[in-house]
């Protein structure tokens, strides 16, 4: 110590940082386009147009949630209702979505309504009564299951339109329309996220709550916004999973919540909030289901792939952790 002042970080220190810093900003893409390589050696099924097209496929509605809650954990938040909000509002949208009833918009804009109705809940309980996150949704995951059953009748949902089905399982100019949608709200969710001022007061609530505050950020309004933008998100998810199984099951999206959390964390959003993007996350998302793709090419049995994939999670916050705890 000099003068009084602690000393200043020394240049090895810095450029320790420095590269830390670089590697955790790109060392998901190495990973990512490292197990692509690695898979297309071991088994000349994966690098296939059709086999590609696959797993876009079915990552597009984990990508979707997994975007929602990236919203919520930049802002320091948590969401575990968005897999039971994923069965309600498939069955609302199925519900009506039966052929000669209602055109296509109606059941769609009736599950997109329940989501944001749901998630406008979450937000306006959590900013209201203080309760953390982490208990609201534990809560209202297990009524939106209990709603899900009691809207469908214990029963799954089917005999749905051929217009409703082509939401989630037809194609248009060759391109699965879950890949379309998925690729629209991506380019979406991140100019909301990066190129408008919500955006930046997501980022501000989530690095420090008090300082947003002081600065005149409107904390409660901003985490109003993004519960409802997850419960919005996972609407869509619900939609497309139901028009994809042509079924309205009120069972659907069971574990769903940890897939996304699991992509958000894995693509680099902080659970100390503050840091995240949705490039990152949608990396997360296709690793994932790059490794699951991956592992059902080598017939590794689904046990292991769930060792596999509770690793890499806690890998990735650890990771976080370290990052962290160099920037400080």
């Amino acid at each position: 110590m000099k003068n009084g002042l602690p000393p200043s970080p020394s240049k090895t220190t810095l450029s320790y940082k420095t590269r830390f810093g670089r590697l955790g900003q790109y060392g998901l893409l190495i990973a990512f386009l490292g197990i692509c390589l690695t898979l297309s050696l071991i088994t000349p099924r994966f690098f296939t147009v059709q086999n590609l097209m696959i797993i876009v496929t079915q990552v597009s509605i984990n990508a979707l949630l997994a975007f929602g809650v990236t919203f919520i954990i930049i802002t320091g938040g948590i969401d575990l209702s968005i897999g039971s909000m994923v069965a309600v509002t498939g069955v609302a949208a199925a519900s009506f979505a039966h052929p000669d009833t209602y055109p296509v918009v109606v059941p769609v804009v009736i599950g997109l309504l329940a989501g944001l109705l749901f998630g406008a809940f979450n937000g306006f309980v959590i900013t209201r009564s203080h309760v953390p996150p982490f208990i609201v949704t534990l809560g209202t995951m297990t009524i939106g299951r209990g709603l899900a059953l009691i809207l469908s009748k214990g029963r799954p949902i089917s005999n749905l339109s051929d217009s409703f089905n082509f939401i989630g399982g037809g194609k248009i100019l060759g391109v699965p329309t879950l890949i379309v949608i998925l690729i629209v709200a991506f380019i979406g969710c991140s100019v909301l996220l990066k190129k408008t001022v919500i955006g930046r007061y997501m980022y501000a609530v989530g690095g420090n709550e008090q300082a947003a505050r002081a600065s005149g950020i409107p904390i409660g309004k901003v985490k109003l916004v993004v519960y409802t933008l997850g419960g919005l998100l996972a609407a869509l998810a619900g939609i497309l999973l139901t028009s994809r199984i042509t079924t309205g099951q009120p069972n659907a999206g069971q574990g769903f919540e940890l897939d996304a959390i699991a992509a958000a964390i894995i693509g680099g959003t902080s659970t100390s909030g503050g840091t995240g993007t949705m490039t990152g996350t949608l990396l997360g998302a296709l690793l994932i289901g790059v490794i699951s793709n991956g592992l059902d090419l080598l017939n590794v049995t689904s046990y292991y792939q769930e060792v596999v994939m509770g690793a890499i999670i806690i890998g990735a916050v650890v990771l976080d952790s370290m990052n962290q705890t160099n920037k400080n």
